[in-house]
């Protein structure tokens, strides 16, 4: 089976500010891209959705998937398996949680290997996808970045900072 490859990228316009995922998927000759823009985030989370969007995106559950990013935050959580700690943790202390727990949740769905690239170096890909999530904040055809405390049992909404 030949391996889906997802790359992604966020970007945040100021740290909180609006920022924007951009992700391009890839397949046996094809290609989709995906981007979207939220109102008031932070960088690190738009990297984490971009992952879990391209996640989300595929049709079948136990793919073989490179998801290859320009995030450390992103790819040593499971490249070093840190997020394996965390989860033993239950998530304590640990920011942007609500998304880890999603993203665990997504990379046990496949079979995921995770690449880290430099960002801004030429990777052409890596490049697409900082101009789909800078276009994304810049268009301004916002959505809410939920956080979601889910260390209250009620999962309630609370506040991004």
């Amino acid at each position: 089976m030949n391996a889906i490859n997802i790359y992604t990228d966020g970007a945040c316009s100021g740290n909180p500010g609006p920022g924007g995922i951009g992700v391009v998927l890839t397949y046996n000759g094809h290609e989709k891209e995906i981007s979207q823009g939220y109102f008031y985030t932070t960088n690190n989370r738009m990297e984490l959705r971009a992952a879990m969007e391209g996640l989300k995106s595929l049709k079948y559950d136990n793919s073989v998937v490179t998801l290859t990013t320009d995030s450390k935050y992103v790819s040593d959580a499971f490249n070093k398996g840190w997020i394996y700690n965390w989860e033993q943790e239950y998530f304590a202390k640990r920011k942007n949680a609500d998304l880890w727990v999603e993203m665990l949740t997504l990379v046990r769905k496949h079979q995921v290997t995770f690449k880290w690239v430099k960002g801004h170096e030429g990777n052409h890909y890596n490049e697409r996808c900082d101009q789909l999530a800078v276009k994304a904040y810049k268009d301004k055809n916002f959505i809410d970045d939920i956080v979601v405390d889910i260390h209250d049992n009620g999962m309630q909404q609370m506040e991004l900072f």
